[in-house]
């Protein structure tokens, strides 16, 4: 039976890790795969872990693996415990907010099992799916991302900032990655690009954003930081 990793990074997320997790539950996987679900707190200083280690003991049969870091350092080291520890054929990131919907699980996989994709990116962009109207500069500010990063990797995105990547799990974890924050995005976009013979599809997905206040995280800085990341990795291919 085959197998999807879901990489799930957190850090003070004890008001939505649970309701992501009764999503994640309740999804049913095209051709009876199987869910591996790998959680990596990132030494959050709220309740969150005690809520994730709540959540496992009601709920032992989703086998729920749980890795915590002993200091913050950022949602790409996270992720880069989750992804070498993830033995699914496929892997794919999720958040641990509601913005991204557990239930199109399928529409990533899909390119996948149909023989065509090693990689499926979820882009917010395309499609008739539902999308939150919230932030215009946000919005100016992941196109332009998308579009210098395309530049360097010749590829064709919509939506290279997307959480929703679908990844062969034995590809991914072939790489060297290095960005220990939000930079994980281009790093990644840029070196599985380099791969030969890379099979790379996008499909539409649905965006449920949430502001400041509702608790999201990336900021200015880190869009700046994803400018020097795509740069240090498309143009110096480091």
């Amino acid at each position: 039976m085959k197998k999807l990793s879901i990489v799930i990074p957190v850090y003070n997320e004890s008001k939505t890790v649970s309701l992501i997790l009764d999503k994640i539950k309740s999804v049913l996987l095209p051709q009876q795969i199987a869910k591996e679900i790998i959680i990596i707190d990132d030494c959050s200083s709220d309740n969150t872990n005690q809520v994730i280690r709540q959540y496992i003991s009601l709920n032992p049969d989703l086998g729920i693996i749980l890795l915590s870091n002993d200091k913050n350092t950022g949602k790409g080291s996270a992720l880069h415990l989750g992804i070498q520890n993830a033995t699914g054929e496929f892997t794919i990131i999720q958040d641990a907010d509601l913005e991204y919907d557990p239930s199109e699980y399928k529409i990533l996989l899909q390119p996948v099992l149909d023989g065509f994709a090693d990689v499926v990116y979820g882009s917010r962009f395309i499609g008739g799916n539902a999308h939150r109207v919230l932030f215009f500069w946000h919005t100016i500010g992941n196109r332009f991302l998308t579009f210098l990063s395309n530049m360097f990797t010749n590829l064709n995105l919509t939506d290279m900032e997307t959480c929703y990547k679908l990844f062969n799990t034995e590809l991914l974890q072939s790489l060297n990655l290095q960005e220990q924050r939000f930079g994980f995005e281009p790093e990644v976009t840029a070196k599985i690009s380099r791969i030969k013979k890379i099979r790379i599809y996008e499909v539409g997905i649905s965006y449920y954003g949430r502001t400041y206040e509702e608790g999201k995280k990336i900021n200015w800085k880190d869009g700046f930081h994803a400018i020097f990341c795509i740069l240090k990795y498309g143009v110096f291919r480091l």
